[in-house]
């Protein structure tokens, strides 16, 4: 009886993954077409192909945790949970939105679900991170802050310092560099001596992995190892989960650096395909159940966008609110 639960719970468990990352692909696929529509305004950076890294992380950490993004944030905020429509209503710069209109794309914030950004200046978020665990740490919350940034973040200051920081104080941080191998439009290869990033942390004593950024299940797993180590009293853990975005860096790049050759190449192991196809082998999910998740996440994601637009703009007598803490 406890096996047959076990798997089934497993199996719940599985599938939930799955469906938060189908979730994210059409999320994005609508915002895109807003965007195109003139709905949403300001830069927009899509999470398509990255799914696997956001989904599986935030899978292994604990809600009371903390998660602080970087600028291609949707996915994750996605996977911990934030309403759809609430971040939609960002994305549109509505009162309803998570930051009330006020951020928009790269600013989500939502502080019931700790999600602490979401952040525009490449890398100026790992410093935050670091005061995050520095506070956990000095209140013996027992909590850990997992912390997403690209690969364009690693040539910065703010990068080296935090490392060191978070090194010499013990910080229970998991710092996951989300390498889609391209800074803009700048191969990773091209501006950093060593591409391998997970060596970097080597340099800072830190322990280091990198993982298939395209495989939710050693995305997960991976960072569950990382999570045990900080939450331990073992201080900081760095992954480097090498992935690949399958749309331009913003809705405004042309894509002139890289060939559509390697691009289908890397569509190729697309991870929700990919992970579909896992689950089909296993006998946890056939074609009745996958169309059934299809249409489930296509209402989602028309409910949310109806939301947004319905939604009022912020009112201008509103306009200094929000600056300060009030």
């Amino acid at each position: 009886m406890t096996t047959t639960r076990t798997r089934a719970r497993n199996q719940t468990e599985l599938l939930d993954l799955l469906r938060q990352m189908m979730l994210i692909r059409r999320f994005e696929e609508k915002s895109a077409e807003m965007y195109a529509r003139g709905r949403i305004a300001g830069f927009l950076h899509l999470y398509i192909g990255q799914e696997a890294v956001g989904v599986g992380a935030t899978a292994a950490v604990r809600a009371d945790d903390y998660i602080v993004s970087h600028y291609r944030d949707h996915g994750q905020a996605l996977a911990r949970g934030l309403e759809p429509g609430a971040i939609m209503a960002e994305l549109f710069g509505r009162t309803t939105g998570v930051s009330k209109g006020r951020g928009g794309s790269m600013h989500l914030f939502d502080v019931s679900r700790r999600f602490m950004g979401g952040y525009a200046i490449v890398g100026g978020h790992l410093p935050l991170a670091c005061g995050l665990g520095l506070a956990c740490k000095q209140l013996h919350t027992g909590n850990i802050v997992l912390c997403f940034f690209g690969d364009g973040a690693v040539n910065q200051g703010e990068f080296h310092e935090s490392l060191n920081l978070a090194a010499i104080w013990r910080l229970p941080v998991v710092f996951l560099c989300e390498n889609n191998l391209y800074g803009m439009g700048t191969n990773v290869r091209r501006v950093s001596a060593e591409p391998d990033i997970w060596k970097r942390a080597c340099a800072y004593n830190i322990p280091a992995e990198q993982v298939d950024g395209m495989d939710v299940l050693a995305v997960r797993d991976l960072v569950r190892k990382a999570v045990d180590h900080a939450r331990g009293d073992k201080g900081a853990y760095f992954i480097e989960a090498v992935t690949y975005r399958f749309r331009g860096h913003s809705m405004a790049d042309p894509e002139l650096y890289r060939t559509k050759e390697e691009v289908q190449k890397w569509r190729e192991n697309d991870p929700i395909v990919r992970f579909r196809r896992l689950l089909e082998e296993r006998g946890a999910l056939d074609e009745k159940r996958f169309q059934q998740m299809e249409s489930e996440i296509e209402q989602i994601v028309e409910d949310a966008a109806a939301f947004a637009e319905q939604s009022p703009h912020p009112d201008v007598s509103t306009l200094y609110e929000h600056v300060y803490k009030e």
